[in-house]
Formats: C-alpha cells, structure tokens, sequence
C-alpha cells in the first residue's frame, strides 16, 4: 500500500506545475509510504504524480514510482495490491511486454497499454490507480471493486487534483478548505458521507468500482464497471456444495491476501470472521501465524481477549495483545482527526489504531482483518432485526393505502415521542407514514425524525426539503430495476456494500492502519466470493433468529462448534463510558466550546441537553455525542484553523 498524489491543469496554455508543489503534496501523505518517495512533472509541466512507498512486493529499487510502461508515453502511480499479477504477467511477456521488475504495478501499465481503460476487469485485488496516456492526452483513475482503497478528486477552473487523501489534496494553494453543509446533513445519519461527496466543500471521492477520465478538453467522464448486485443462484447444488465452495473461495482469498516479500499477520478478535482468518491462514504456513488484539482495562464487557487466546493456542500462533483505556483514546485524538481527512464516527477507530501500532512495533507490515463478511452472509443482529420486521409487518402494511398508513403514523408517533425512548419505532413509523423503504443502513444514527431537533433553526431553513432518503433511494431504485426479482435481503446487502461499507468500515481499516504504515487485507471481499455470497438465498444466509448460517455450516470442520454459534459480540469501544466518566470537562471543551459553534449550524441547547441525560445515565447518546465530537474536532484541524 502506498499515497498517491497528482494534479493535472488540463486548460493552461503552459506548464505552471512545480516539482515543490508535488512533493509538498506527496509528504502529507509520508505515513502511508515511508520507504521510498518519487515525483514526475508530465505534460511539459501541466501535471505532476507524487507518491509515497510502502514497499511489500519486491522491495528493490525497481519498485519505485512513477513507473512508465513500455516507452514513456503512460505513466503510472498505483496504491493497492493486484492478486493475480503473476498469472497476468505470463501472458503479457508471450505477447511481448519487457518486466524490469517483480512489481504488480508493471503489470497495470503493461495490461492498460494493450487493453485500454478496459484492463480494469482483468485485475484482481485492492487498489487506487493513476495513469497519464500522453497518446490520448487523458488522466485515468480507478478505485477497486470493492471500495478498499480510497482515492479524492478536486476538479474546477481548469485543474483536477486528486490524492490517496484529502489531506495532501488541501496543500495545494488552490484548494480553500470549507464544511459541505448537504454532506453534514447526511454524515449526522450515516456516519460517514456517501460517495461521490466528501465533508470538504468540492472535494469528491470516486465511487468504489468506479473509474474516471479526464480529456484535454476538460470532460471529465465517470463510469461503473462493477457492481454488488446479486447473481443468479444455483439451485442445483446442495447446502453442502454451497457450503465447500464458499470454503474453497475464502481459502483461495486468503493465500492470495499471503503474497508479500515482508512479515503478515491476522488481527484476531476471537469472533467468528478473524478466527477463520487465522485458521485458514495457518493450514498454509510452515511457520506460526502473527495474531494481533486490542483489549481495554476499564471496559472488560467489551474484550473478547480469552476467546482470542483460545484461538492462539489452538492454531499455535505467535499472540500480542495491548491493553488500553480511555488515557488512550485522549492521547489519540488529535491525530485521529489528522488521518481520518474527514469524520469517520466510529469510535472503533481507536482501539484499531493501538491494534495496527502493536502489529507494526511487532515488525509485521501486512495484516489481513474479518471485515465484509458480516455484510454478505448478513451476520448483524440488526439485519435480522430489520428482515423480520419486513416479513411479519411491513410487506403487509406496506400494501395498506397510504392515507390509512399516514393516519396511524400521525396518532401513534407524539404518543412514543412522549415517553422519549423507543426512537427506531419513532422512525419505522414516520417511514411507514411517508411511504419510504424499511431499511436505510447498519446503522443510522439521527434518523430522519430525530435530525432536526441536532440542527440550528437557520440550518434546518437552509436545508429545507433535502432527506437522507435520497442517498438511500438512489440505490434501492437501481437494485429494483436491474434485478426486479431480489429479494429484501439481497437489497438491504445491496445498499450496505454501496454505503456502509466501502465509505465507512473500509475507510476506517484504510485510514488508520495507514497511520501507522500497516497494510490491511480483507480476504472476505475478494470479489470472487462477494459475488457467490450476493447470490446465495436469504434461507441459507438467516435461519431462526441468527444470521450467517451457510458461513457458520461451511467453517464446522475448520473452527470449534461453540465459537460458531455463540451470540455475536462485536469489536467495539465504551464510548458511552468516556462521555461518562473523567473526559467529561475535555470533551465541553472540544464540543460545546468548539468554534464550529460560530458557524450556527447546530442547536447546541439540544446538544447540552443530549450531555446531560447522557451523563446522568437516564439516556445512553453516546453515538450520537461522538458524531458530534468528531464533526467539531475535524472542523477545528481543517476549517478554522485559528
């Protein structure tokens, strides 16, 4: 994994780009490439691609960036891993294609100078890719199927700048750092904010799956070439077939997630996900798997550290652990808000990044984590939640004519408001009411009921008639018209890999594994099994009240029988105990004192009030407080500087 960097000004009459500018750039990004550096003017100095080295496939000198293919006409920077590059490469050098090295980023270039934009379907892996084709005069980026790797855009008045991150996007002197207010609106419900917006007013992030060219004439064209949508099931193979190919796919995902000239490891929670990882991992190792996990001393309830161990010892692994609390979390802070470029509130980002320290202290460079399988085998207790509500109720009431629906939303909603709990059924009937879908994500924390009453007076005027149910509708209408035999699951799926997912899971593990020079793998979305796993049917995902069971079936003979079918606990962190307990006076300071305050955009008499309940234990708003706490802290490092 490695930064990259680029700008691009397209519409000038002569090169103004500046080696200084570039570097400038490229070194805001140093944690995420410490190895080796390198920088490229191109375009008789119009442009310019910076990058950042973290060397994992072949370590020499020859891995260096910018690469160019077979003459200098195209040039490359490329963050990410190509899993297949060996087997592509056979093929490439019998039709005539000269490697000067072991790298997978050689293989891009090669792949692109035959194919086009169209190689794009030829690569497996995790990547974020730049090419400039000095033939065709076009800047090319891509973003990997998935979402894993992140890659920003700026693009006004004639120069598109683009980045690994936000923050070496911001160097440049054209670009003046201020809040997306439509993009507050949406980050206050999904907690991250949806592709293609980003909370810094235009700049942009490309969809996952997505690439984007960028011509002399300035037409700038995005394009989808993949897609989560479910495929045709097999219905001629049994559960057991199903369940010894889905064994075969993850086995397959994690040796290709193995390939590295430098140490790998697993982070391991002792749930399900990581301890097959770990599992899977060390029945292909002549050498003890490196195990990494994350504890905390003042919230017990939240460590999973025996289970962890149990596994250690089953599969011989070499185990590190850490320990941290809330001294932990305050001394993280200002540097979460640093490598997150924008609010990523999930309070997870802390004990992940003291996990990532431990394994990089440790000297393992590579780890693989269990992220994406709790969305394609639908493992979530909310999920389950959310399919049973739709099959007992709403299918049914959703049919019901809609001024019947409206009338009881209207009288059963002041009578719940009143008791000031049950806020889910306070939203389920407002949606019910106003004729909305069931299901808007994993998690939703100020829904559409409750937003209003966070935000300023002039805030709610400024924003009137927008809804977060646009970003959710958006997808939902797509996986409806494409694939109009879907069922509920397989669209909630769909809309949790379109958002949830790449903008807020996978940009976590990205930005905080990279904070400290850590690569991530995440063997349950190699692309091969999320399309299987998109086409298994909800009766061999969810059974009973429990999700992933076709999963748990296929890892029987891998995994003891008591970890499989255990309640879910979940890798998480006790903010509700650190707005509780001794940060209380820190966290008024960088909340209700922030100077996002003078922008006006949030009620902060609700906010204090939210505060006080929370402290004094009558309500549990934790989230919904560490949102907010992550909005003023980014405000503060990257709006109002002063």
């Amino acid at each position: 994994m490695c930064g990259i960097c680029g700008v691009w000004e397209y519409g000038a009459s002569d090169g103004r780009v500046e080696g200084s500018l570039i570097a400038r750039m490229r070194d805001e990004m140093t944690h995420r490439g410490p190895d080796d550096s390198g920088e490229l003017l191109f375009d008789k100095n119009r442009g310019g691609f910076g990058f950042r080295r973290l060397s994992i496939i072949d370590l020499s000198a020859a891995g260096h960036q910018p690469m160019h293919g077979c003459d200098d006409s195209t040039w490359l920077v490329f963050n990410g891993e190509i899993y297949n590059h060996a087997q592509l490469r056979v093929g490439l050098e019998e039709r005539g294609h000269k490697y000067s090295s072991r790298t997978d980023s050689e293989t891009i270039l090669h792949l692109y100078e035959e194919r086009g934009i169209e190689f794009v379907h030829d690569i497996e892996g995790d990547y974020a890719i730049a090419l400039w084709d000095s033939n065709q005069e076009r800047l090319v980026l891509v973003r990997d199927r998935i979402g894993v790797k992140p890659l920003y855009y700026y693009y006004k008045d004639g120069r598109f700048i683009f980045a690994s991150e936000i923050k070496a996007i911001v160097q440049h002197p054209a670009v003046t750092p201020d809040i997306d207010e439509q993009a507050l609106y949406h980050y206050l419900t999904f907690l991250t904010t949806p592709a293609p917006n980003t909370l810094f007013k235009e700049i942009h992030k490309l969809p996952a799956g997505h690439t984007l060219t960028l011509s002399r004439d300035g037409q700038l064209n995005i394009r989808q070439y993949w897609d989560a949508l479910p495929g045709k099931f097999d219905a001629s193979r049994t559960e057991a077939e199903h369940e010894a190919e889905i064994l075969r796919l993850l086995r397959a995902s994690i040796r290709k997630r193995m390939m590295s000239d430098v140490p790998f490891g697993v982070f391991l929670s002792g749930g399900v996900d990581s301890s097959a990882n770990v599992a899977l991992m060390s029945e292909q190792m002549s050498r003890p798997v490196q195990t990494f996990t994350v504890g905390f001393s003042d919230a017990e309830y939240l460590n999973e550290l025996e289970s962890a161990r149990r596994i250690a010892t089953q599969f011989g692994t070499n185990h590190h652990e850490v320990i941290i609390s809330e001294k932990e979390m305050k001394d993280f802070l200002p540097d979460l808000v640093f490598h997150q470029d924008e609010p990523i509130a999930d309070p997870v980002c802390v004990p992940l990044y003291y996990v990532s320290k431990l394994a990089r202290d440790s000297g393992t460079i590579v780890v693989q984590v269990g992220e994406g399988s709790d969305e394609i085998f639908s493992g979530y207790e909310n999920y389950v939640r959310h399919l049973r509500i739709y099959e007992k109720f709403w299918r049914y009431a959703e049919n019901l004519p809609l001024a019947l629906r409206r009338a009881v939303s209207t009288v059963s909603r002041p009578a719940l408001e009143a008791t000031g709990r049950k806020r889910m059924a306070i939203e389920l009937l407002r949606r019910l009411g106003a004729d909305e879908p069931l299901f808007w994500g994993g998690v939703v924390v100020y829904d559409e009921a409750f937003k209003p009453k966070v935000l300023s007076a002039q805030m709610r005027q400024r924003m009137n008639g927008l809804s977060s149910l646009h970003v959710v509708e958006s997808y939902l209408k797509h996986i409806e018209r494409e694939r109009p035999e879907s069922d509920f699951l397989s669209r909630m799926t769909y809309l949790e890999l379109k958002l949830r997912l790449p903008e807020l899971l996978l940009m976590r593990v990205d930005k905080i594994t990279m904070a400290t020079s850590v690569e991530a793998r995440v063997p349950f979305l190699d692309h091969h099994l999320v399309e299987y796993a998109l086409s298994i049917p909800r009766a061999l995902k969810v059974q009973g009240g429990s999700g992933k069971h076709i999963l748990k079936r296929a890892l029987e003979d891998v995994l003891p029988h008591d970890l499989l079918y255990e309640p879910k606990r979940g890798f998480g962190a006790p903010v509700r105990e650190w707005f509780r307990e001794g940060l209380g006076g820190w966290f008024d300071d960088h909340l209700m004192n922030s100077t996002l305050r003078r922008r006006n955009l949030l009620d902060y008499d609700f906010i204090a009030r939210m505060l006080a309940e929370h402290r004094s234990r009558k309500k549990d708003w934790g989230f919904h407080l560490w949102a907010l706490l992550n909005l003023s802290l980014w405000y503060e490092r990257w709006i109002d500087r002063g």
